[in-house]
């Protein structure tokens, strides 16, 4: 069962003051100083977000040597090796300092790990590659701060490493010449939540403010940090707002060809939001080192011919349709291992396909909400993906039971993992045992975090547009979630759908002096709840749906109970 959540009211007194200050109603007021908004300067940083308002890249911990380096590389025409790992953050990365390095080298090579026969991260091959074609230094991003040995066995062969990371560091840091990483326990830099494409884009940053090159050169580069910012879940705050925003104004109003190419492949044709390159980008670049290699993702993302760029959009959307076939398949059997008395998941199969192991992990958590392992075999190992439940610290759980690990690595919320396939039963064991003694038993429920109860005559096209303008939505700054109590259905409540599993629903008042509709999707078994007049109690976004041409405001419900409350809305 799902618990909903009410957040806390904030202090009338804040929310009347930002109020008068703003001119805006109560409501718009409430959700402001729930984020934290409580005066004219904070909101405007909000609603405005400026390229102003980004940090002094210089802030960052080993940023001069890392600019000094990059400098002398290019001075000198040194190869360099733009090093990335397979995901979606790793490709736009790469990408994004290909496009920016090109135009001031030309002694530049890209390099993408494959997936299956090299695992994550800095691999020998990838060392022994960049050696044999004359590179001196690998800037490395979204990996490589745990890459100790192989930084040493690049040293070696006098290859110098920039490390642009944003995965937690271990106690020892890999001995390059520069290793940027705001996660770093000695960096002072302020926001430690960016993506591995932001702390590149930092870097390029840097190097511009160093050689007077104009921040406008690099501003179109921001699409690429923005599509980073949403794939891997980071909080849409600070800094990232601000790279969001003005990223996602570049895809709307001039996006490169791959990213453009995409958008049609995925058909996502309106004005593009976070959640369009969640759930319309991000799997298909995924997909592309998921079922083949992904320099083809890095290939389309750095292409400048549109019609190029299609068919290399195409092939990946290929790649993303056996993809899902993968997923659902696999899905089904993980899910028969699944363990209902346990507090964690940890499932094996050796045929599982690598490049769904994340996505199944996650699959999982939607249906049994515990924290999850999926793993499979790759050469001759136990090699898989953890994805984490609210609240719950995976990487920390996972770090107590590093003795039993090959490697591991990730965030409080996704890691990856390797093993020995004779230390599976006793990790397994061990990570429930930590899991159990840790987690809070409210963790183990999936919850809904009501932003606001509200009345029906709220909900209008104003409200709807106001409430547009604290996009970019993501983690930390959500899509405002509402409740109703007491409402009912006008009487054309149905089950619609090809599967017939979404619920559509005209909601009103007891005094029926208000009506709006909605759509539940998945929420099909609810309809015995709001039949007969039945009165109810839902919680929802705000959405705008278009049909026919025509505009008008849709409640998308999240979730939807029998009414408990006796005061019905008015």
């Amino acid at each position: 069962m799902i618990r909903w959540v009410k957040k806390p009211i904030p202090d009338n007194d804040k929310v009347m003051a930002l109020q008068d200050s703003l001119g805006v109603s109560s409501l718009i007021a409430t959700l402001l100083v729930q984020r934290g908004i409580t005066d004219y300067e904070q909101a405007k940083t909000f609603f405005r977000p400026h390229v102003t308002h980004l940090h002094d890249p210089f802030l960052m911990k080993d940023m001069d040597l890392a600019v000094q380096r990059l400098s002398t590389a290019i001075a000198k025409s040194e190869k360099i090796l733009i090093y990335g790992d397979y995901d979606v953050d790793g490709t736009t990365s790469v990408a994004q300092m290909y496009l920016f390095l090109k135009s001031h080298t030309e002694f530049l090579e890209c390099y993408i790990p494959d997936r299956y026969s090299e695992g994550y991260g800095i691999s020998n091959k990838g060392i022994d590659y960049a050696k044999q074609q004359g590179v001196q230094l690998i800037i490395c991003l979204d990996c490589g701060i745990k890459a100790i040995d192989k930084v040493a066995y690049a040293n070696q062969h006098g290859i110098d490493f920039i490390i642009c990371d944003h995965h937690r560091p271990g106690n020892i840091l890999p001995n390059a010449i520069a290793v940027l990483d705001p996660k770093r326990q000695d960096c002072s830099y302020p926001f430690k939540e960016l993506s591995a494409c932001g702390v590149g884009f930092k870097l390029i940053q840097a190097y511009c403010q160093n050689h007077s090159i104009s921040f406008d050169e690099i501003k179109p580069l921001m699409d690429l940090v923005a599509v980073s910012i949403a794939a891997d879940i980071v909080p849409i705050i600070g800094e990232n707002r601000t790279l969001a925003y003005h990223g996602l104004k570049q895809i709307n109003s001039n996006p490169r060809a791959g990213i453009k190419a995409l958008l049609e492949v995925a058909n996502k044709e309106k004005q593009i939001t976070i959640s369009d390159l969640v759930f319309g980008l991000a799997p298909r670049i995924n997909a592309a080192g998921r079922i083949d290699h992904a320099i083809h993702a890095v290939e389309l993302l750095i292409q400048e011919d549109f019609s190029r760029a299609k068919q290399q959009a195409e092939r990946i959307d290929k790649f993303n349709f056996e993809r899902r076939d993968l997923d659902q398949q696999t899905t089904k059997e993980a899910l028969e291992m699944t363990n209902s008395h346990s507090k964690s998941t940890v499932v094996f199969s050796p045929h599982w396909h690598k490049g769904v192991v994340g996505i199944v992990a996650s699959r999982l958590i939607e249906s049994h909400y515990k924290p999850t392992i999926v793993l499979t075999e790759s050469n001759g190992k136990l090699t898989g993906s953890a994805r984490s439940v609210k609240g719950f610290d995976i990487y920390d759980a996972i770090n107590e039971c590093s003795d039993l690990l090959e490697q591991f690595g990730g965030h409080k919320y996704a890691a990856g993992l390797t093993l020995k396939k004779e230390n599976l039963v006793p990790f397994a064991k061990q990570f429930e045992e930590v899991v159990r003694s840790t987690i809070k038993e409210e963790m183990l429920h999936e919850e809904i975090l009501i932003d606001l109860e509200i009345e029906l005559e709220h909900i209008s096209a104003k409200t709807y547009r106001i409430l547009q303008q604290m996009a970019p939505f993501g983690p930390s700054n959500s899509k405002p979630v509402f409740m109703l109590t007491g409402v009912r259905d006008s009487g054309v409540g149905r089950i619609i759908g090809q599967d017939e599993s979404h619920l559509k629903l005209s909601l009103t008042n007891a005094s029926k002096s208000s009506m709006v509709d909605a759509i539940g999707f998945g929420m099909a078994p609810h309809f015995s709840k709001v039949k007969n007049d039945q009165f109810f109690d839902v919680c929802f976004v705000i959405e705008e749906n278009q049909w026919n041409g025509k505009k008008s405001i849709q409640l998308r419900l999240k979730d939807l109970k029998q009414s408990l409350s006796q005061n019905r809305s008015s």
